[in-house]
């Protein structure tokens, strides 16, 4: 028989882990995450540290230029060094051959989108302003800004290499 004064007991479950400090899985899981943030983070200010640096290169070169016919051969002659970048045989295009490289979509397919919607651009207007401008005597400023906006679309496209 049993002895009355030997009481069993139920199995005691053991108290559940703590909530902190977590275990070294979720730190090396946090580290990893972390680091991965950090890397985007500087690839993506790098990114747009470049994009300015580049926005200021033209900026620049076209605030150096005294009159808009010179605003217009400094327009081309930056885009024909950000042309070597695309094709080394691109800054020896002339006349409408040059305009048709101008507006020759580059890039990934979305950007091959937004280009396509801009296509045949150089070939109007700004184009021929670009062709003959810096020959011009005189140059009308709100074509020269309408020319600027869109190369520097292009410079930048072109040296970032999209």
């Amino acid at each position: 028989m049993q002895d009355p004064t030997l009481l069993l007991r139920d199995i005691h479950q053991p108290p559940a882990p703590p909530f902190w400090p977590p275990a070294p899985g979720w730190w090396l899981l946090a580290g990893a995450l972390l680091l991965v943030l950090g890397i985007v983070m500087a690839l993506r200010w790098r990114r747009t540290r470049r994009r300015r640096q580049i926005a200021a290169i033209f900026d620049n070169a076209l605030d150096e230029a005294a009159t808009p016919t010179a605003e217009v051969a400094a327009i081309s002659q930056l885009l024909r060094r950000a042309a070597r970048r695309i094709d080394p045989e691109a800054d020896r295009l002339q006349g409408d051959a040059w305009l048709a490289f101008l507006d020759r979509p580059t890039g990934s397919a979305r950007r091959k989108r937004r280009a396509n919607e801009a296509e045949g651009r150089f070939a109007g207007e700004p184009g021929r302003l670009l062709l003959e401008g810096a020959f011009r005597p005189e140059v009308d400023p709100a074509d020269v800004a309408a020319l600027r906006s869109l190369a520097r679309a292009r410079f930048q496209q072109w040296m970032l290499g999209r």
